[in-house]
């Protein structure tokens, strides 16, 4: 059992190092060496925990969209529905420097899925949970079941246009109009 967990952690070192890598120095430098020297660790044992390069990039999706998840798990069930969306919407946009790299990863990673077979179906995952966010935040704000698909669309390609404006705002810049641009779009399906 020791052991199955101590490689599950070095995964997860691995894979914090690849998203600093991605985010500070682009695709281009995401190799065994860097992420190696980034997590403090020698190229055999990076090797070990990720035999391939496709491996590292799937596992580096996948640790963004779990910590994402787990965020959004930790908000109370018991907050009321219009609350609890709003939560829900501040914890998809890039808000803060670990989402910034976050937003990083996934923009890096996505691209690279575009062609790249192997990590197609791990961004394909991503995609497919942002749209369940989306629905669910819909849900909780009184949107029909009957106009979820649709608005969820909507929601989804806003939460994404916005995350790309709050990302490149310069330093020091409040993302606080983008939250409000959320918050009035709900408000807009909710009343509709």
């Amino acid at each position: 059992m020791t052991r199955s967990i101590d490689v599950e952690e070095r995964r997860r070192t691995v894979s914090e190092a690849a998203c600093r890598v991605l985010a500070r120095d682009g695709l281009g430098a995401l190799s065994v060496r860097n992420v190696a020297a980034e997590a403090g660790l020698p190229p055999s044992t990076v090797r070990y925990v990720f035999p391939t390069q496709s491996s590292v990039r799937e596992h580096t999706i996948t640790l963004v969209f779990d910590r994402t998840r787990e965020r959004i798990a930790a908000i109370p069930a018991d907050r009321s529905g219009r609350d609890r969306a709003h939560r829900i919407v501040l914890e998809l946009l890039p808000l803060d420097e670990e989402r910034v790299i976050e937003l990083d990863v996934y923009l890096a990673l996505g691209n690279a899925a575009l062609t790249d077979a192997e990590l197609r179906p791990a961004l394909d995952r991503v995609v497919d949970e942002m749209r369940e966010w989306s629905e669910e935040i819909l849900g909780l704000v009184g949107v029909p079941a009957a106009d979820r698909e649709y608005e969820a669309r909507r929601l989804h390609a806003l939460i994404d246009g916005l995350a790309m404006h709050v990302v490149r705002l310069a330093p020091g810049e409040s993302g606080d109009w983008a939250i409000e641009v959320l918050d009035r779009h709900l408000d807009g399906v909710a009343a509709g």
